[in-house]
């Protein structure tokens, strides 16, 4: 059976409440959840960087391996010249054997020096490394305080903030999918998080602006949704009149 408007408004007014309550909740933890996200994103950083540097250290540790490997095998090949020169039957195969000679020995002097360099890299990325896991013990001591503080905060509220979650549920589920999606549309639109009000003193719930009294008399009547003309909140009803309804009722138990 399809709900009436006072039902709709009722059902709307009543996941408004929830969300409120909610919103009351979050508000307490304030930016804490984001700066802990903010943290473990930062410190995520660092390990990458960290990651990177150890990376480019074994890379120039490799390449000192290779140079050395090289020196050696240009030294073998300078002793063999040597030996070969002892051996020569002329002048030509002399100076052939010389520029080998030569161009070892200056193989061996390119590979110290890019030896040198890599070590000079090296002990720069050290260091590089060193600042950095000092900075990343120190973000991950104020990520440690920060997600104690938010833990602590999010255990006084659990069990409410679950029953509101489950209550949440059951409320949406009374409401059907199109005036839901204009709810949350309303909702995601506004600073305080309210898509449904009341109207209060005459004037709207969320935007304060004066409602006409014949608008007024339309919202109490509750024949049809309506909505400020000027935030474009739901009227859920007119506050004045459930209080004097609650004051009637009093009397006459009195």
């Amino acid at each position: 059976m399809e709900s009436t408007v006072a039902q709709k408004l009722e059902a709307l007014l009543n996941l408004q409440k929830i969300d409120s309550r909610l919103d009351a909740i979050f508000k307490v933890r304030g930016a804490l959840p984001e700066e802990v996200q903010d943290l473990e994103d930062e410190i995520a950083g660092y390990e990458t960087r960290l990651d990177k540097f150890n990376q480019d250290i074994q890379s120039l540790e490799e390449d000192i391996k290779r140079f050395k490997e090289n020196i050696k095998e240009s030294e073998k090949l300078i002793k063999k010249y040597q030996e070969q020169q002892m051996n020569v039957r002329n002048n030509r195969e002399y100076d052939a054997i010389t520029k080998e000679l030569e161009l070892q020995d200056l193989e061996i002097q390119v590979s110290k020096k890019k030896i040198g360099e890599a070590q000079a890299k090296i002990e720069n990325k050290n260091k590089d490394v060193e600042e950095l896991r000092d900075h990343l013990k120190e973000r991950q001591k104020d990520l440690s305080n920060k997600q104690d503080e938010l833990k602590t905060i999010v255990s006084e509220s659990e069990n409410e903030e679950g029953k509101l979650e489950a209550d949440r549920e059951k409320a949406v589920k009374k409401i059907e999918d199109r005036l839901y999606k204009s709810y949350s549309k309303i909702r995601s639109n506004a600073k305080n998080g309210l898509a449904v009000v009341m109207v209060k003193r005459g004037a709207c719930g969320g935007c304060f602006n004066v409602v006409p009294p014949q608008r007024q008399a339309d919202i109490r009547e509750k024949k049809k949704l309506i909505v400020c003309e000027h935030c474009g909140r739901i009227f859920a009803g007119v506050e004045d009149e459930i209080e004097e309804e609650s004051s009637k009722k009093k009397r006459s138990r009195a």
